[in-house]
């Protein structure tokens, strides 16, 4: 006869997890206690629950696998809950447990008890409340495959402390294999009617599922063959194409109105990896003009067809789909060739153009008293060398950074697709220890970072080699100059704006840095800021570089 907690643990460890992220309270402690007879499961202490969310997303996300949540009772649900939103947008694979009061005293309304699985499942794909400890072996595998199948995405336990104290001697099963990985159908129609498109009239969006599928040479592959620009999503999560590429156009902008002006020049549009075309702000029309074909594929059944209509939209993964339509489409495309080969000259013609444009605003922007934006970004990302992760959570520099990435960094890129702050540097630190405690950047902006600061300790307490870089303009930029674009308001034309500004007092980044128990630096001049981020990465430990950005 084993405790509840006990069964729990023997069933993670056939699942092969490594880490259970998490915030103990009282009704966790039957698990935190029988995890001194499970000592190849190792527990990671994050100070808040929206950070130990964020964590385990990093972690899934580097290291391919599901990540474990542990949270305490509804109010730690609650913590969690604006990370768990951003798992859900960006699918992630998380399984989350919550500890829950006793069943037995369920009717006496103890101390933060409330229904957690009613309050989680707007946010999660399945919640159930386990009920017996004989239970748990197939709910918690229920658990995993419910995150794991496309989309994948965030599954919640509910778990009392009577159920994980309970004696029972139930097998734990084993482990089942899955494969969710299908070939798109119609395959032969759609590449018909992708070859009859005019070379150079037709786009690619690439997606989110381009990165995670690992299709980003298939893509390319693609591009080639039709001659097609590429695209990234508005808001992205990944950068799913070489970003030096002579076809890359960069991602896609947040309005519809822009968005449109883009489409406009093309006769037809495939989307590929779901949804890509997301707008932030409301603008007049419609993103896609009816007059251009929309074709899709998709391994979420849910994103085809949902907004625009389509000329044929084909679930199915996204990589073993490519390699299979790649031939079928290069049979009908062998006559235009050559034609194709003059649209890839061209392109890098306009690229090179682009390039040589971009050379000059960076020497211009140089020339100002101020760190501009894109020359921290530019000074940053010369710094990191290919092959580490860098996340993102830095609005102001983001843009820039993206423009600036090579071909040898951009698979290492995550932005956060979910829209929600707080989850960057969290998420850097799960990074790092899904790639087994590689060096991670993160680029953060003044106001984000405050959402999550207690990341830095669990960084420190971990002994991970993170760089925390904190882009400083002492203000909420993004928003303030979205006011200022708005003549009709009256911040505009007064000049203020309620609200926006981190000042008096001024927010101390070294002392918060050193407060947690990392070495901290602060940058003012341009010149010091390569060196100071090969510094801390060379460093092997947790540490915070502050540069003071001017607000554009």
């Amino acid at each position: 006869m084993r405790t509840g907690a006990d069964i729990l643990l023997e069933v993670l460890e056939s699942e092969g997890v490594e880490y259970i992220f998490g915030n103990p309270g009282t009704t966790e402690l039957p698990l935190i206690d029988a995890l001194l007879r499970h000592e190849n499961i190792h527990y990671i202490l994050a100070l808040q629950e929206s950070s130990v969310v964020a964590i385990a997303d990093g972690y899934a996300k580097a290291s391919g696998k599901t990540g474990f949540i542990n949270l305490h009772t509804a109010s730690g649900l609650g913590h969690g809950m604006g990370n768990l939103i951003n798992s859900r947008i960006m699918k992630t694979p998380l399984v989350v447990t919550v500890g829950q009061q006793d069943t037995r005293h369920y009717v006496r309304d103890p101390l933060l008890y409330d229904d957690i699985v009613s309050i989680g499942s707007p946010v999660v794909k399945w919640a159930q409340e386990v009920t017996s400890a004989d239970q748990l072996p197939v709910l918690v595998r229920r658990a995993f495959h419910a995150a794991s199948y496309p989309p994948a995405g965030p599954v919640l336990l509910s778990l009392p402390m009577n159920v994980m104290e309970e004696l029972s001697d139930a097998g734990i099963q084993t482990a089942s294999k899955v494969n969710y990985h299908t070939v798109a159908g119609s395959l032969d129609e759609l590449a018909a009617d992708l070859s009859q498109v005019t070379p150079g009239r037709i786009m690619i969006v690439a997606g989110d599922e381009v990165h995670s599928s690992g299709s980003t040479p298939e893509i390319v592959q693609l591009a080639e063959a039709l001659g097609a620009h590429v695209y990234g999503s508005s808001w992205p999560l990944n950068l799913p194409f070489p970003t030096q590429h002579a076809l890359w156009r960069g991602n896609m902008p947040t309005t519809a109105s822009e968005i449109a002006s883009i489409v406009n020049a093309y006769d037809a549009v495939f989307i590929i990896g779901g949804r890509s075309l997301i707008t932030i702000l409301y603008s007049e029309g419609d993103a896609i003009p009816g007059s251009c074909a929309v074709y899709q594929l998709s391994a979420d059944m849910n994103e085809l067809g949902r907004t625009y209509a389509t000329r044929l939209s084909v679930m199915g993964d996204i990589k073993l789909s490519l390699k299979a339509l790649l031939p079928l489409l290069q049979q009908r495309l062998v006559a235009g060739k050559l034609t194709h080969q003059r649209l890839l000259k061209t392109a890098r013609a306009e690229r090179e153009k682009e390039w040589q444009l971009q050379e000059e605003r960076l020497a211009a922007e140089r020339l100002r008293p101020a760190i501009s934006p894109m020359v921290a970004a530019y000074e940053v990302i010369k710094a990191v060398p290919p092959g580490v992760t860098i996340v993102d959570e830095a609005i102001a520099t983001a843009r820039h950074v993206r423009r600036f990435i090579s071909d040898t960094q951009h698979q290492r890129y995550y932005f956060m697709r979910g829209g929600g702050l707080g989850w960057g540097m969290p998420a850097a630190v799960g990074h790092s220890l899904g790639l087994g405690r590689e060096p991670v950047v993160c680029l953060m902006g003044d106001g984000a970072s405050l959402y999550s600061p207690q990341a830095l300790w669990t960084a420190a307490h971990e002994n991970l080699p993170v760089t925390f870089i904190v882009m400083n303009n002492l203000e909420y930029n993004v928003l303030k100059n979205f006011m200022k674009g708005q003549p009709g308001y009256s911040s505009t034309q007064l000049g203020r704006f309620i609200g926006m500004d981190l000042i008096n007092p001024h927010i101390d980044f070294q002392s918060l840095g050193t407060a947690m128990g990392i070495r901290c630096c602060r940058i003012t001049d341009a010149a010091d800021i390569a060196e100071a981020v090969t510094r801390g990465l060379q460093s092997g430990k947790t540490n915070l570089i502050e540069i003071a950005i001017s607000a554009d």
